[in-house]
């Protein structure tokens, strides 16, 4: 006997359409906060807030499939595409990362050289989701403590002007300051963009015509260290930045290694900052994760990568198509290649 024929599910359940009350509370639901798109893709690690601008402005991206604008604010549900390559962004505040690295004298503060010098930035560790801000420059001839960190909030507050954020230097001129000369340094002397001063200077000794001094000021004008000391025909010999504000170089992060900030001093520098850490839920750190936290490590030379903005997208034309169909070997169709006559086995 044959089976009576069975309606599929589909059929007998009727399709669910949104109800009218549904569509009136999700109008009046309230809308995601939205965030500054250049923002958060500078956050990606795509480049600096600046290059995320002008990556904007040159129409490579595309929000919902709508070429962006400058100044777009954007949600967790938006879908955002950077030359038709959907981008994944972090919209959950993060406790930014701190990194403490002792510079040697041989290498420059530079993302970008054309003269293809060492950069500092070729040894930093890569990070997932963001990108790394030096906090202040040094100059090539100049060593010592280096900060970077993953937050633009928190190298602002380091660096602007405004707040005056101490710097202490350890120097070694040729040549001994008198008395005289130093109360000048203190209370100012004239420069070539204007008035300088230390906060701070104080005699460390010396041997022969080399002496040491201990500087304080509060300002990071180029090379000012250097020019205050040359006013008085005082060349500057040695230069290492030993603190910037808070942070001092640990004496056993020697030269050219590196030392990661645990995520409790990290707090504390946000609170020092005026800055709101995010608060995330404590994890309990093995043995392991805490030696590897506060352990120095000696950085590698690696593979610099560059802002996105610096690889524009390429265009391909009907040619390279047709090229590359050319290119492309024959799918065999005899199946399995036959071993050769010498090394096929002899049935007897």
């Amino acid at each position: 006997m044959a089976r009576p024929f069975k309606k599929s599910q589909d059929s007998k359940t009727p399709r669910r359409t949104p109800s009218a009350g549904a569509s009136v509370a999700d109008a009046d639901a309230p809308q995601a906060p939205t965030q500054r798109l250049h923002k958060l893709l500078a956050l990606a690690g795509l480049g600096s807030r600046r290059d995320m601008e002008k990556l904007i402005e040159s129409g490579r991206v595309t929000v919902n499939g709508q070429v962006a604008k400058l100044g777009v604010g954007v949600t967790a549900q938006d879908v955002v595409r950077v030359d038709s390559r959907p981008v994944r962004l972090s919209f959950e505040p993060e406790l930014p990362q701190v990194l403490i690295s002792h510079k040697p004298d041989d290498e420059i503060v530079s993302a970008d050289d054309p003269e293809g010098r060492a950069r500092v930035f070729d040894k930093l560790p890569r990070i997932k989701g963001g990108k790394w801000i030096a906090i202040g420059r040094l100059d090539m001839n100049t060593s010592g403590l280096l900060i970077f960190t993953t937050s633009g909030e928190l190298a602002n507050r380091f660096m602007h002007p405004r707040y005056e954020v101490e710097r202490e230097y350890a120097v070694r001129v040729f040549g001994e300051l008198t008395d005289e000369q130093m109360e000048m340094l203190k209370q100012g002397i004239e420069l070539e963009d204007g008035p300088a001063a230390f906060d701070s200077i104080v005699p460390q000794g010396g041997e022969g015509a080399n002496h040491w001094y201990q500087v304080i000021l509060r300002e990071g004008r180029n090379r000012e260290v250097r020019r205050l000391f040359e006013a008085f025909q005082m060349p500057v010999s040695r230069l290492m930045r030993v603190r910037f504000g808070p942070v001092s170089l640990p004496s056993r992060v020697k030269r050219g290694s590196m030392l990661k900030l645990e995520p409790k001093q990290v707090v504390d520098l946000m609170e020092w900052a005026g800055l709101e850490a995010p608060k995330a839920p404590p994890r309990q750190l093995s043995r392991h994760d805490k030696d590897k936290a506060t352990a120095v490590f000696t950085p590698k030379v690696r593979k610099r990568r560059g802002s996105v903005l610096e690889h524009p997208p390429k265009k391909r034309t009907v040619e390279d198509q047709s090229g590359e169909k050319s290119k492309r070997k024959p799918r065999s169709t005899s199946g399995a290649k036959r071993k050769p006559a010498k090394n096929r086995r002899i049935r007897g």
